[in-house]
């Protein structure tokens, strides 16, 4: 009985819609002293009342960004320079989303009400039945998702108030005015500080709660952001070398802990030991994962991942661009753009004796699923992609999966690998050269590694790929941040971080219509040497696309699961979304009849205009109407 109570009394403290004014979530008042007295004078009410932040999260509603279990895996493929998708995102076509567009409800600070009610009750010195070790350690969850709250709206709107009380109707403060993204941050990065002293270490089995090391690993994620945005956006009144500094040493705790490493368990193949980590289905991966979204049948919770990645009508039918693909390395370590002719290659050719990572992360020769239990070949289905290089990262291998949210592999949050990827950037940043071939070898190279690269893993970068600086990133000139760059892009795909690693890069025009350097940013798929000619994409002898211009090829019988797609230039409705780049040969081109606006005042939102309109002191942010 007096559990039932109490999950009740936490439900009045912490309950309440999630209502979208900033003034109207924050002055909600406190409930009767009797309920404050049940939750806040044992850890069992101060447990039970953390699961509120857990739950805000984890709601597929929340609007936080990388945080909801399905944004982390969806976030990527809608705005990013990664793909194709069905159509342009709304926030790249000129002129579509402005204040009034954007959804209110992403301006939603019901949470930080709910967590500074809680560090405002606490118990400050330790009472009957409750330690001081306890109240540190609770306070350090509140600290750490009062940080992460504030961290993902920061990326998101830029400058901010800075509410660190649960305040009353009447406080001024609920109508004044945002400051320097820099101070927020700095707060965070102190939060953050607090909560990996304070946090215990261990945590459940499928590690969906937080600990010590899961506040290292947020604090370094958020200070190499805030380090690296400010570095490169030349934010004014920023503190680049702080943040910096803090992101290193943070992901050099997690290191130097020695409680986590690398997967390798299951090799390079297509299950292997990278793609493992994102289709398991018996919990998480240890010792990589830090921290993740459990789903399973006994809990009735499922994630939609093989639906979306499958479904020609569900999701966005998101397909990596050749573009990408390019970045992955030969097997050796040397760039697959230095290959002679890479460019012409067919889609069998370009997939040979490759980082094993992309054998892992698309539909390649010899990938194969299981249908009613029965082992089947499994080549791109272009009735899905738009560009031939169909993701599988995180599609589990059963079929019947593929209709609806029934997947229960599980969601990483944090990886380990995330974290020596933090650490290799913040200190390279900090000083070009600082990285050592040891911190190489540690990181990078460690990844390569697992990945089947044997060559360039325990030496330094000292020579720029030129098709990196053409196409991606013209103003690099350290090798070693260039190459950290690329590793990114490729280890953490789909996970969430692309567009915030943009952002912080100041690297937007990849998303552009015209990129660096002025080159057209076309949607571009496998080259596609002649008209009319069947192709088998996966060497297993059945023919699987054909493509052509006016009318379609008569059907034979070997055509059984041929799909024909029609390139005309132009169709009855108009101009056709889908040719080839050089008419009747060429790389496969999707949508780039249409234009892909991104402009520099983009990398933060707008303030919705509703929330501008009960506060004035707001401001909007510049640019946005």
């Amino acid at each position: 009985m007096k559990n039932n109570y109490l999950i009740w009394v936490v439900l009045l403290l912490a309950g309440g819609n999630l209502l979208s004014g900033c003034a109207k979530e924050l002055n909600q008042q406190p409930q009767a002293t009797a309920s404050q007295q049940a939750v806040f004078t044992s850890v069992q009410g101060l447990s039970l009342y953390t699961q509120s932040f857990y739950s805000v999260y984890n709601s597929t509603t929340s609007p936080w960004g990388q945080l909801p279990g399905e944004n982390i895996y969806k976030t990527d493929a809608q705005l990013s320079d990664f793909g194709a998708m069905m159509s342009v995102p709304t926030y790249l076509t000129a002129g579509a989303y402005t204040s009034q567009t954007t959804p209110e409800s992403m301006w939603n600070w019901y949470p930080l009400r709910n967590i500074n009610y809680f560090l405002q009750n606490i118990p400050t010195a330790p009472i009957p039945g409750i330690l001081a070790t306890d109240i540190a350690n609770y306070q350090a969850i509140g600290k750490f998702f009062r940080a992460y709250f504030y961290y993902t709206m920061v990326q998101t709107y830029g400058n901010l108030p800075w509410i660190n009380t649960a305040l009353s109707p009447t406080d001024s403060m609920l109508y004044g005015p945002r400051i320097s993204r820099v101070i927020i941050m700095d707060s965070v990065v102190a939060d953050l500080q607090y909560a990996a002293a304070n946090l215990q270490t261990q945590t459940d089995p499928d590690l969906t709660y937080i600990n010590k090391w899961t506040a290292y690993g947020l604090l370094s994620r958020a200070a190499l952001f805030e380090g690296t945005f400010e570095k490169y956006q030349n934010t004014t009144g920023g503190t680049p070398t702080f943040f910096l500094q803090a992101a290193e040493t943070a992901a050099q705790a997690v290191m130097a802990s020695g409680q986590f490493s690398l997967n390798t368990t299951g090799g390079t193949g297509f299950e292997g030991a990278y793609r493992n980590l994102f289709i398991s289905t018996n919990g998480p991966i240890v010792p990589e994962t830090m921290w993740g979204v459990s789903y399973s049948t006994a809990q009735n919770v499922f994630n939609d991942a093989n639906w979306y990645y499958t479904s020609a009508t569900y999701g966005d039918r998101f397909s990596f661009t050749r573009r990408v693909i390019n970045t992955y390395l030969n097997a050796d370590g040397t760039p697959f753009t230095s290959v002679p002719g890479y460019d012409t290659m067919s889609f069998m050719h370009e997939m040979q004796n490759r980082d094993a990572r992309l054998y892992q992360t698309i539909r390649t020769p010899g990938y194969t699923r299981t249908n009613v239990g029965v082992t089947v070949v499994a080549p791109p289905v272009f009735n899905y992609t738009y560009t031939g290089y169909q993701p599988i990262k995180w599609v589990e291998q059963d079929e019947s999966l593929d209709g609806g949210a029934l997947g229960t592999s599980y969601t990483p949050r944090m990886r380990y690998a995330e974290i020596l990827l933090n650490y290799a950037e913040a200190k390279e940043e900090l000083q070009n050269g600082s990285l050592t071939a040891s911190d190489w070898t540690n990181t990078v190279g460690a990844l390569r590694a697992r990945g089947g690269v044997t060559g360039g893993n325990t030496v330094l970068p000292t020579t720029l790929d030129p098709y990196m600086v053409a196409n991606y990133y013209p103003a690099v000139t350290d090798p070693v941040i260039m190459e950290i760059r690329r590793e990114r892009g490729i280890e953490l795909c789909l996970e969430g971080f692309r567009f915030a690693d943009l952002a912080r890069w100041n690297a937007g025009d990849l998303m552009n219509s015209v990129g660096p350097n002025g080159q057209p940013n076309v949607w571009n798929g496998i080259y596609i040497p002649s008209l009319n000619t069947r192709y088998d994409l996966n060497g297993d002898g059945v023919l699987d696309v054909c493509f052509y211009q006016g009318t379609q090829p008569t059907k034979a019988i070997a055509d059984s699961d041929v799909t024909f797609i029609n390139v005309t230039p132009t169709i009855s409705s108009g101009t056709n979304p889908q040719i080839l780049a050089n008419g009747t040969s060429g790389e496969i081109n999707w949508l780039n009849n249409l234009t892909k606006t991104f402009q520099p005042y983009m990398y933060i939102y707008p303030i919705p205009f509703q929330e501008i309109e009960l506060n004035p002191n707001l401001g909007q942010n510049p640019g946005w109407n």
